[in-house]
Formats: C-alpha cells, structure tokens, sequence
C-alpha cells in the first residue's frame, strides 16, 4: 500500500511546525518541569484553536472527529517539537468519555475540543500513574467497569523525565458510569492512546536525528567534520531507517482505526513497537554522537532525550505490543519489523 498525505494534512503539518517554531517549546518544556504551568497552558490554548483536540471529539460533541490521520500528523509535530502535558491522555479521555456516552460526555468532550478543559487518565492494565495529574481541570480514573473522576492529583512519583510528571491520584471521587461499557471504552481509548504516543514517539525521534546530523556536519575531528566518517554515517543512515519503516506502520494503523478494521488494534500496537524503538534508538544515537555534551541539560537535545524512553512504555511495552502483534495472526510477525525480512 502507498500512502501520501493530502495537501490539506500537508498544510495542516506545516502551520503546526510554525506555530510550536515560533512559540519556544524548550523553555515551555522547562517551565513545566519546574511546576510552571502557565506557559504550557497558554501552548495548549494554542493547539486546541489550531483544532488538535477537536479531531478526536465526535461532531455530536462539538469536534470533528475521530481523525485518525490528522491525529497522527498533529502528534508527530508535537513529538518533534517536545510539546509538555498530557496531550495523549487527553485524547484518550475523549474516546473513553465518547463511548460511555451520557451526561459526562455531554459535559466534558465539547469543553475538551475547544481547549477550555484538559484532562488525563489513568487505567487498569497501565500502570497506577495518571500524567501531569496536578496541571489538568479533571482526573478520570477507570478501575474494573467504573469510571470515576478523581477528588484530586494524589501523590507525586519521580520520573525520569521531569516534564513528564506522575502522580498515583487520590482514590475515590465521582462515580461518572459503570458497566462492561466502560471495560470497553477503556480498552477502545488505550488503543488511541497507544496509536498518538507512537506518532509522538515518531516525531521525537526526527527531531534527534535533524539534530544530531546538524551537530556532526559541525564538529570536527582531525580535521574534518565527524559527519563525513563512514561509522558515523552508517549509524545515522540506520537511525533514518527505524524511523522511515516506523512512518507506515502509524499511517497504515490510522487508515484501520479510520475503518474500524477488526485488526486495527494489532497494526496500533505494530506501530506502536516500531515509533517507540526507532524514536528510543535515535535518542541513543545523538547521546552517542554529540560526545560528552549529549549529557548536558543545558543543551535543548536532553528534552527530546528524556523522552525517548518514557513514550517507548507508554501506553503499552514493545513487549505488549509484540504479544499484541502475535496474538493476532500467522501474517502478523512481518508487522513487528515493518515489513523487514527476518
């Protein structure tokens, strides 16, 4: 299958690269580590009029949704640019709140598409944390068929990555529905979870390797550029590759989310592996290729470097996902290494 983007998805790409150029994601990235959360409100507000939220909430709602496709461009420049909070979990909460139906949906999804709320969302099978819990307007908590908006953040757990901040929430809270439909709705919204963190993971590992490969034309040894050794050339033509193969696999998993395809699920979590292992993989290149100035926070490339590895777990292991993959079929391995031979 080939697969381009249409002009409208292309300009969409590039008036959201200009947006985040222009507004200084590194320090909105800072800010929100060190508990500042105005400046990456006022990003959020941003996305939200340019319409990102909106593509996951029905038109019942007040969105224009679900767009899997454009969802995917959305995220990956949000990935490229290292945009803070919990942009996925928002999404996710509006596919959770879009299936359960009923009141709180009628309530929050309209809110969630123009910006004037955010949310995140914690669920059974992963892990007890909800992210950015103490920056968002609601907490939604789904533990076996219920579905609760928590009293409060709860407890603060150390990431490895500071702007990605963990908290445990408070148990309890507003019960908002229950029932195997909300089993479900949990299960259909970590699905998309699963499907923009790969786009994010995507986007985070081509801003690693612009990055790098700007940095190696530069520094020099013996000489000359680094850039110009065979080594360093082979392991970036590498890096290229794991985030080129990873592209389709998301591309072909939102044309399945788009149809509802019954394997849909499987090609969410084949990408899924392959973003979040290239985008891991990219992280470790440019740590490798800038030397010892890799390690420094004061150089931007340590955001995108810490968030490597928490959006390769997030929303699903590679080793979920490969059990995902597995489960779905005889044809099903190709997937895992983008149709690659083994």
């Amino acid at each position: 299958m080939r697969f381009l983007l249409d002009d409208e998805q292309r300009e969409f790409a590039r008036s959201l690269d200009a947006m985040l150029t222009a507004a200084d994601t590194p320090s909105v990235v800072r800010a929100w580590a060190a508990g500042d959360h105005g400046p990456g409100r006022d990003l959020w507000a941003r996305l939200a009029a340019a319409g990102v939220f909106a593509l996951a909430v029905p038109e019942a709602y007040e969105g224009v949704g679900p767009l899997p496709v454009e969802l995917a461009v959305a995220f990956t420049e949000l990935g490229r640019h290292a945009v803070p909070g919990p942009v996925v979990e928002t999404v996710a909460a509006a596919v959770l709140l879009a299936e359960v139906g009923g009141p709180a949906a009628k309530e929050w999804l309209p809110r969630l598409a123009s910006g004037a709320a955010s949310a995140t969302l914690r669920t059974d099978g992963h892990g007890p944390y909800a992210l950015d819990a103490d920056a968002v307007d609601a907490v939604f908590t789904v533990t076996g068929d219920e579905l609760r908006l928590a009293p409060g953040p709860g407890a603060l757990n150390v990431s490895s990555d500071p702007a990605r901040r963990l908290w445990r929430p408070a148990p309890g809270g507003e019960l908002l529905a229950s029932g195997t439909r909300v089993a479900g709705a949990a299960a259909r919204a970590a699905g998309w979870a699963a499907f923009v963190t790969a786009a994010q993971a995507l986007g985070t590992g081509e801003a690693l390797l612009r990055s790098t490969v700007g940095y190696v034309k530069q520094r020099t040894q013996f000489g000359v550029a680094i850039g110009s050794f065979q080594a360093v050339k082979h392991r970036l033509a590498d890096t290229l590759i794991g985030l080129e193969f990873a592209r389709p696999l998301l591309y072909g998993a939102a044309l399945a989310l788009a149809g509802d395809a019954p394997d849909a699920g499987a090609q969410v979590a084949a990408a899924k592996v392959a973003a979040g292992e290239a985008g891991y993989a990219a992280a470790g290149t440019a740590l490798q290729l800038h030397g010892a100035v890799g390690y420094t926070q004061e150089l931007d490339l340590a955001l995108w470097l810490r968030k490597a590895r928490p959006l390769r777990d997030a929303w699903g292991t590679p080793g979920a996902c490969r059990a995902r993959v597995l489960a779905d079929g005889p044809a099903a391995p190709d997937r895992l290494s983008g149709g690659r031979g083994r």
